[in-house]
């Protein structure tokens, strides 16, 4: 039962990712990251906030925005200590079914100063977080997520 609820999950990502409501690309097609959330206050504040075109950096040609210029700034001095882990791939979807799935980028967890980001919305009537099945199993996706992810990016 438990592998027919999670292959269900995984066909209802599948079908219908591009078009749910909240759910973004890692990168979008203009190179914009995370639907331009930003990076450094998931670590910084413990929350998810919308940055601004106005604080702008770059990396591996890949735009972050921030909430403002000290965010800016920390993350230039240190990209690898803010950039998501399978570069802002759902970590569930990665470590799970290797997969590369959209994320809701309000739907993150910080774990060792490592962000991870996450599915999460409405599908076709159902709630789908896959933080929720993450935090159920915790340890099992960190010890593989390293190895899926070397294999499919």
């Amino acid at each position: 039962m438990k592998n027919l609820k999670s292959t269900l999950v995984v066909a209802f990502i599948a079908l219908f990712s591009n078009g749910v409501f909240a759910q973004v690309d890692a990168v979008d097609k203009s190179g914009l990251a995370i639907g331009g959330y930003d990076v450094v206050a998931y670590q910084k504040d413990h929350k998810a906030i919308q940055g601004t075109a106005d604080f702008t950096e770059q990396n591996d040609k890949i735009m972050y925005h921030f909430s403002s210029k000290e965010n800016a700034k920390a993350f230039k001095a240190n990209p690898k200590k803010y950039l998501p882990q399978v570069n802002g791939y759902c970590a569930w979807g990665v470590a799970e079914k290797d997969s590369k799935f959209s994320i809701n980028p309000e739907t993150f967890k910080v774990v060792d100063n490592k962000l991870y980001l996450f599915f999460n919305g409405d599908l076709n009537g159902t709630t789908v977080n896959t933080l929720d099945i993450w935090n159920k199993d915790e340890s099992k996706y960190l010890s593989k997520i390293d190895s899926k992810w070397a294999a499919i990016k």
